[in-house]
């Protein structure tokens, strides 16, 4: 059965990235490549990936071997170009793209990239099954918030890899 994975690095104090959509903070951290919550052994499970427009924007500009070679399907109402032909841009809600995103993922998992906005419209309709989230020794004040809106979530691990708390939760749901 598809799950649908969050995965994600934050701050301490909850977020993504700064008001100018920057990870800077995040490249200063030290991680062990092959430490808790890797994204190679996260990865091998993951048959397809769902971001929103400005993290694929973001991603082609600053890091864009981030694009996996599999199915990506971002969120969007703008009008983009696809980096490779494993892009497609779809709108909508999550429930309206789930049996494309299933199928495409071929029974393994769907990665929900980022960001919080986008994991928060697929936690509000059932569809965020996990949130694997890598916390950094950093406080930015502001920025994009690792989610929206109010979820329940229930500790299945807890870790630790370089500076970072690596922490596992299943979404209960709505509060």
């Amino acid at each position: 059965m598809t799950r649908y994975r969050y995965y994600t690095a934050t701050t301490l104090d909850g977020f993504l990235a700064d008001d100018a959509d920057s990870l800077n903070w995040l490249f200063r951290q030290h991680l062990e490549e092959d430490g808790p919550g890797n994204p190679t052994a996260f990865l091998a499970d993951i048959g397809a990936q769902v971001m929103g427009a400005t993290t694929y924007t973001w991603v082609l500009e600053h890091e864009p071997a981030w694009l996996p070679e599999m199915p990506t399907f971002v969120f969007t109402h703008r009008d983009l170009e696809p980096a490779n032909e494993q892009i497609h841009f779809v709108a909508g809600s999550p429930t309206d793209q789930r049996s494309v995103l299933e199928t495409a993922a071929g029974g393994r998992d769907v990665w929900v990239m980022g960001g919080g906005g986008l994991a928060s419209e697929f936690a509000a309709a059932g569809m965020l099954d996990e949130v694997l989230v890598s916390i950094a020794p950093v406080t930015l004040g502001s920025g994009k918030p690792l989610m929206g809106g109010a979820y329940d979530l229930a500790l299945q691990e807890c870790d630790r890899n370089g500076d970072f708390v690596v922490i596992k939760y299943d979404v209960v749901g709505p509060l």
